[in-house]
This record gives C-alpha cells, structure tokens and sequence, in this order.
C-alpha cells in the first residue's frame, strides 16, 4: 500500500490506531478524529518495546485516547499533535 492510500483507508476501519516508522506521518494536519496516527521514531529492533510501552501509558491506554491525536514515540518521550489544538505537547515516559 502506498502512503497516500492510508489515511483513506483508515477511514473505512472502525476507530484504528496506525503505527508506522515513516516520518511522513507525524503532521498536524493528518489529525482526524476517526483515526490515530502513531509515528515510531525508533531503530527498527525496539518496535514491540515502544508500542508496548505507548498502550500501556496512562495518556493513551485506550483506543478512545488516542483518536484525534498524531504521536511522535521517542526515546525520550511522546511528542502529541491533538485535534482542534495549536501547540503540541509532549510526555516523558513514566
């Protein structure tokens, strides 16, 4: 599948969380509130630790919370672009 033909077909899934290594992704503007966009800036080997670290946090536990939202996963942290909000906002890891 190509990049531009994901964000339509996340349309068409109920309430998806999409995960992906593609910088392409963490844009303002790809925030929707049908969808989650979650942007693993990681090596490649870590994937299942951060995506595991991600559900578990208390900000995004719930599928509910992270529709709306584009999120940057990091080392450091989470940096968080939500619809309908200007800045962005970012978390450390608990």
């Amino acid at each position: 599948m190509k990049d531009d033909e994901i964000i339509p077909f996340l349309l068409t899934l109920s309430r998806p969380t999409f995960f992906t290594l593609d910088w392409d992704f963490f844009k303002r503007r790809l925030c929707h509130a049908r969808y989650g966009l979650v942007f693993l800036e990681i090596n490649r080997d870590e994937t299942a630790i951060f995506v595991r670290r991600l559900l578990r946090h208390k900000e995004f536990d719930t599928q509910a919370r992270r529709l709306g939202e584009v999120i940057r996963v990091s080392q450091a942290g989470l940096s968080v672009w939500r619809l309908h909000e200007e800045d962005e906002v970012f978390y450390k890891w608990e």
